[in-house]
């Protein structure tokens, strides 16, 4: 029996097996978003409980992933408008749970690494909200244009456009220096 059909079952260990199987995935692509670890947590646990609640409303088996995806990002979504979530000061270091289980090589590459990843963190978290949801989901969930388009329900054309702005949004964040000049930081390493 599919994971779905033991989902509409009601079973627990299907709900367990589906934690499992993404849990990590929504935990990244709600802290891409948020950048908050315990309002990720809360998002993540939202979903499952969404997803066992309405498993019923999931048509086509194979979009689980894509359904689950939705879900989260609707959850960061909501989070995102509420007044008090806007005023808080998020400082929490997130580039160690993006970088994940990658190896890197001596001192001198995992500080150029560290460094990088945390300018670029720095950098996405700067951009519009609607600007760093394309980016995350194109460049670290590496999905399709056409499937960004389907789980924000927007055209092609709008997500092609916000990638693009945001590139070039980006580009310009990492070109200027914490004061605001151009940096200097690559000649450095």
């Amino acid at each position: 029996m599919h994971l779905v059909d033991r989902l509409k079952n009601k079973e627990e260990s299907a709900l367990q097996e589906l934690m499992s199987l993404y849990g990590d995935y929504l935990f990244r692509t709600a802290f891409l978003l948020l950048k908050d670890k315990q309002a990720c947590e809360e998002v993540v646990q939202d979903t499952f409980i969404t997803a066992h609640e309405k498993i019923n409303q999931l048509v086509e088996e194979e979009k689980l992933k894509s359904w689950l995806t939705s879900i989260t990002i609707n959850r960061c979504r909501m989070l995102m408008r509420k007044w008090s979530w806007k005023n808080i000061l998020l400082n929490f270091d997130w580039t160690e749970r993006v970088q994940g289980d990658e190896k890197v090589d001596g001192p001198e590459t995992r500080l150029i690494v560290n460094f990088e990843n945390k300018s670029l963190s720095e950098a996405i978290q700067k951009l519009d909200y609607k600007y760093r949801e394309v980016i995350i989901l194109y460049y670290f969930n590496e999905l399709k244009v056409s499937e960004i388009a389907v789980l924000l329900k927007m055209a092609e054309s709008t997500v092609k456009s916000r990638l693009k702005r945001g590139r070039t949004y980006l580009k310009d964040i990492l070109a200027k220096g914490e004061d605001g000049s151009v940096s200097e930081r690559k000649s450095n390493f």
